[in-house]
């Protein structure tokens, strides 16, 4: 019989293949994390993370502009809280002109367009390195969800679009939910890390903004990896609840869980490149065992296919140069 359909037809050269592409990568899909430090003049090498970087306030405004100029709108703030501002209540959490609050004012003044998201958790704030109050060694639920949602309210006040929640804590959506409407916040969103699972992945992060838990592990409250349905059940809650955006977290050992999520649910749904898995690429490619443009491509195409709305990576910047 004589063969007919050639499927190769169609990967003959880039022309055909660029045209027949099921997905592409632009500028759009990101959500690029920012790590922001006090001080002056700062622009610091994160050791775990070759070519990241913590910013002081000056230093962060050259970088947001930056990131709008390619094309690159919204941004995930994280702060590194000084151990003297660190307590068991996230006391500077809620402080009006603490340095998170001074983040969000400084980036709208950079860019006053830009999308501005920001990470709603106490381990930066926390004595004990933990996401929640802690009472007798355990991380107490319902206090916690309270300060959280008051944490919420005061990023909101300083200017923020969205409060990313990412704790997981039980109920904290409702509680940050029913605090931004009752101060007439209606048009703050909420982004829920809905299925945050208690990864090895996150070493780097946590080594760059010194928020190792001080004892034991965060396995009573975020997620066990082993576990798939949960993961429906926790985002279908936080929907519930009042999230407008959720999130996997971390990313590439959990493209199912994506998926999954993605034919569940009528929101956006965003996935956590994390830290460990930036830092694995770029400590191979020192090493030069991969090509490290190829191969971040390619997971970044991963997570796009997997069904992520949004992606949020330190590998962003990189990205959009290379399809420039």
């Amino acid at each position: 019989m004589q063969q007919l359909r050639r499927n190769r037809r169609l990967r003959s050269n880039e022309a055909i293949r660029s045209l027949v592409r099921e997905h592409t990568i632009t500028p759009h899909d990101f959500l690029v994390p920012l790590f922001v430090v006090e001080g002056k003049g700062i622009k610091e090498e994160i050791a775990s993370m070759p070519g990241y970087y913590r910013y002081s306030l000056d230093l962060l405004t050259n970088e947001v502009k930056e990131l709008w100029s390619m094309g690159l709108k919204s941004v995930l703030l994280f702060v590194k809280v000084p151990d003297d501002l660190k307590d068991n209540k996230g006391t500077e959490a809620i402080n009006p002109d603490g340095l998170m609050q001074k983040a969000i004012k400084t980036v709208k003044e950079a860019a006053p367009g830009i999308l501005v998201m920001t990470d709603v958790a106490l381990d930066p704030y926390s004595s004990y390195g933990h996401d929640g109050i802690v009472d007798k060694g355990y991380i107490i639920n319902d206090e916690t969800c309270k300060v959280l949602a008051e944490m919420s309210l005061s990023h909101a006040q300083a200017g923020a679009d969205f409060v990313a929640p990412s704790d997981m804590m039980d109920g904290r959506i409702l509680a940050i939910r029913e605090l931004l409407e009752k101060e007439n916040f209606k048009q703050t969103g909420i982004m829920s890390y809905s299925a945050k699972y208690a990864s090895a992945f996150y070493g780097p992060f946590r080594d760059a903004l010194d928020s190792a838990p001080g004892f034991g592990d965060k396995k009573t409250y975020q997620m066990d990896f082993s576990n798939q349905d949960e993961a429906i059940k926790e985002t279908l809650m936080d929907i519930d609840e009042g999230a407008d955006i959720v999130m996997v977290k971390p990313g590439l050992c959990y493209l199912d869980i994506v998926r999954d999520i993605r034919d569940a649910v009528d929101v956006p749904v965003a996935v956590y490149q994390v830290s460990g898995e930036y830092a694995m690429v770029k400590a191979a490619a020192e090493k030069g065992w991969l090509d490290h443009d190829s191969v971040m491509l390619e997971q970044i195409m991963a997570f796009k296919r997997a069904g992520a709305h949004i992606i949020a990576s330190y590998f962003a910047k990189d990205v959009i140069r290379i399809l420039d």
